[in-house]
């Protein structure tokens, strides 16, 4: 079954943000909602144009919204015929939903896909009066909202669910729509709702019980205990107050179990205070200050930064670590951690086998569902058995079936090397893999780690390819990682592997740049000849991806900034997360790329115009300088492709899970008969592109947009973009490299430039100075 275009019936919140990843990932959509008043395509013009204004981003390209096609569900239901899959984003109500199918039933073929987007509705409810044809064709998608940003998609199949349409519609979300999928029990809340949103109404009424305020819960629910920033409150504020209470309502109803809500955050919602949508709920934005609610007054108070002594001895351990510190913090602050823990705990361990097929599924659907670093039962096995059981027996609550069964051995088991999980009926099975993809841990569980240290690592993917990992602090570029770099590059051609892959599984970022500490200490020290020494060594090992003879494929996603950036341009090939936030942002910090990256990009775009004869090759020189002097960074691969850090044969991959095995097939395709490309040169401009480009600094200077350290940064980049100051001349890239290695090391000689370094080291912000 190929699915080839979607159908989305809702434009609201959900559905037309479906609508927006669906375009985004190329998928032409129809979008439709219910006609208008004075406009009859209205509601589904207003709900495309909320996802082009959303912040974050919905589109990963705002082009891409030309793929939608909006009308409403009167004049224009026909048009999903030529859909093959039909999601329901409507309102969460039954009887509008069985409505809709059955109208759905009359105009759509017999092959359309149809699936409800509802966030807690059984599947079977929804199906009263449908044909066997439409039920075997029916199932539930569950996206979690923002769909573009979070990973989940929960996959809630009925006993009437054809197989082979469940497999078509998995397929297609992990691939092409980029999701992690879990297939949930057909019953309320299915698993992320019924666990996720049980733990959130917890924080809440123990908030209450141990007298604790906003600010100090979001401190012990957030990353501390391997949770988003967003915490608890930050994360119900996003997600909507009223979205909350509807589930939280929905769920009483369905489960007979109490979710309710106190009534101060029910009066939080009659008042209309409903978080981010409304600019105000358990937090308030006033410009850059954030005010955070007295639960208890109803009144707002500057957002207060909660410090214990006892977290900051363990705020920057392994997270099992950290787990088992904060259930041992003194006063009312354990008190409440240790009932949220293990009431939680309880809850899970009670309901999985109600909404879930295993463990595993419960896990990832709390890691990409809600941006936990591990699932409740990862959790569970960090603190161990004993500590659980005396958890419970502390609170009064019984020991769950699935604990017993569970003994001593845990959730999760290796055995031979391989990972083992523990089933509802007791036994131990293999941890499924996700398909299309390729797993780090296991690989190094099996021994196929080829040269380790402790910035990096050289590991055997199979099939002739190696790949190159770096494992620092935000895997920060230093002389580790080179000297890791260089020995990876004489690994694959002496031993005749196939090709390099440079990537890793950091789920933060590819790389954050060069490690500016060492930069900085070595400025200050006076260390020139090894700071030169330094960039040279930089500068031949971005080089060397270009060089060797075999495919280099870098395996880029999130932060690939300054010196990360530089590794993607010299790539033959990039295999690019659709989440890849690249720029060149050197002059953030005073300086400029010196890695390749100001020669990498004045080459690119200045042969990119060769072509065309009548081309002013000073377009090359501006593009260049506007990219690197604004350090224009992309906000997605998409947006990285039309500034130029991508080219038009690089790939995009939708599935950040699948992005290394991606790597790993484009270096096998390129192999067979690949030839490192031939050094080129280009004509710089010299002094009369320079006279452009410093008229353009000083006319920044002169409107008051720059300091005067702005224009000895900028006025240096274009020194090097023009290839000095002379006639225009010929030049290779190694003359564009001297100058951009002198440039450099100049900047970083200047008092202004090492504070621009020191603040942000300090603070992680850019100093104006």
């Amino acid at each position: 079954m190929r699915i080839r275009k979607l159908g989305v019936v809702g434009a609201g919140t959900m559905g037309g943000a479906i609508a927006a990843l669906a375009a985004s990932a190329g998928v032409p959509v129809v979008l439709l909602d219910l006609p208008g008043d004075d406009d009859r395509d209205g509601p589904a013009r207003r709900g495309l144009e909320r996802q082009l204004a959303a912040r974050p981003a919905a589109f990963m390209d705002p082009d891409r919204a030309r793929l939608i096609e909006i009308g409403n569900t009167e004049d224009h239901l026909e048009r999903l015929a030529s859909c093959d899959w039909v999601v329901e984003a409507i309102i969460e109500q039954v009887e509008p939903k069985r409505a809709l199918y059955a109208r759905l039933e009359q105009v759509l073929p017999e092959t359309t896909i149809v699936t409800s987007n509802t966030s807690g509705i059984p599947m079977h409810q929804l199906l009263e009066g449908r044909s066997e044809r439409f039920r075997r064709r029916f199932l539930g998608t569950h996206f979690f909202n923002p769909p573009r940003y979070l990973h989940l998609l929960e996959l809630i199949p009925t006993s009437e669910t054809d197989p082979e349409v469940l497999a078509a519609i998995e397929s297609f979300g992990s691939r092409i729509l980029g999701k992690g999928t879990v297939l949930a029990r057909d019953v309320p809340g299915f698993i992320g709702n019924r666990i996720g949103v049980y733990g959130l109404l917890q924080a809440i009424r123990l908030m209450e019980r141990f007298d604790l305020t906003i600010d100090e819960v979001d401190a012990l629910t957030g990353p501390l205990i391997g949770r988003p920033r967003s915490a608890t409150f930050r994360t119900a504020d996003l997600s909507g107050l009223d979205v909350l209470r509807h589930v939280a309502i929905e769920l009483s109803e369905a489960t007979g179990e109490d979710f309710s809500l106190p009534g101060w955050v029910e009066a939080l919602v009659e008042q209309g205070r409903l978080g981010e949508k409304s600019g105000i709920g358990f937090y308030r934005r006033e410009g850059r200050d954030i005010f955070t609610l007295d639960w208890k007054t109803g009144e707002y108070h500057p957002r207060a930064e909660f410090r214990l002594p006892a977290i900051g001895q363990i705020k920057d351990l392994p997270l099992p670590e950290r787990l088992r510190g904060v259930l041992a913090l003194p006063d009312k602050y354990g008190d409440f951690m240790r009932t949220l823990f293990f009431t939680t705990a309880h809850y899970t361990l009670e309901r999985a086998p109600e909404v879930a097929y295993d463990l595993v599924a419960v896990d990832r659907a709390l890691e990409w569902g809600f941006g936990w670093d591990a699932g409740p039962f990862r959790q569970m096995d960090m603190i161990g058995a004993e500590a659980l059981r005396a958890g419970f027996a502390e609170l009064g609550l019984s020991e769950p079936e699935l604990l017993q069964k569970a003994g001593e051995r845990g959730f999760y088991s290796r055995e031979d090397g391989t990972l083992h999980y523990l089933d509802f009926s007791g036994t131990y099975q293999p941890v499924p893999g996700i398909s299309g993809t390729i797993a780090l841990s296991g690989l190094k569980d099996a021994g196929k780690v080829l040269k380790s240290s402790k910035d990096a690592s050289l590991i055997d993917l199979g099939d002739g390819v190696v790949l190159l990992e770096f494992h620092t602090k935000m895997n920060a570029i230093g002389e580790g990682i080179l000297r890791m770099l260089n020995a990876g590059i004489k690994l694959v051609e002496q031993e005749g592997y196939a090709g390099l892959v440079i990537g890793n599984e950091d789920p933060r970022a590819f790389s954050a740049g060069a490690n500016l500490g060492l930069i900085l200490m070595l400025a200050r020290e006076g260390g020139w000849d090894e700071l030169e020494l330094a960039v040279r060594q930089f500068q031949r090992a971005t080089m060397s991806l270009r060089a060797a003879p075999f495919p280099v494929v870098v395996a880029a996603h999130g932060l690939t900034l300054g010196g990360g950036a530089e590794f993607l341009l010299h790539a033959d090939h990039v295999q690019a997360a659709a989440e890849l936030y690249t720029g060149l942002v050197e002059v953030g910090v005073g300086l400029i790329p010196a890695g390749g990256g100001t020669k990498e990009l004045l080459f690119r775009f200045t042969q990119e115009l060769a072509p065309y004869v009548e081309a002013d090759p000073f377009e090359a020189v501006r593009r260049a300088f506007m990219l690197i002097g604004m350090a224009q960074t992309s906000t997605s691969a998409l947006e990285a492709r039309r500034m130029g850090f991508l080219r038009p044969g690089d790939r995009i991959t939708m599935n950040r899970d699948r992005l290394i095995a991606d790597a790993k097939a484009a270096v096998l395709a390129l192999a067979p008969d690949y030839v490192p490309p031939v050094p080129g040169t280009i004509r710089a401009l010299g002094r009369e592109g320079l006279g452009n480009l410093r008229y353009a600094v000083w006319s920044m200077r002169e409107a008051g947009q720059i300091s005067d350290h702005d224009v000895e940064i900028g006025n240096a980049l274009a020194y090097v973009l023009c290839g000095g100051d002379g006639p225009p001349r010929e030049v290779t890239e190694q003359d564009i490299l001297d100058l951009e290695r002198e440039a450099f090391l100049k900047l970083l000689g200047t008092r202004k430039t090492q504070e621009r370094i020191a603040h942000m080291l300090k603070t992680g912000k850019p100093l104006r100075n």
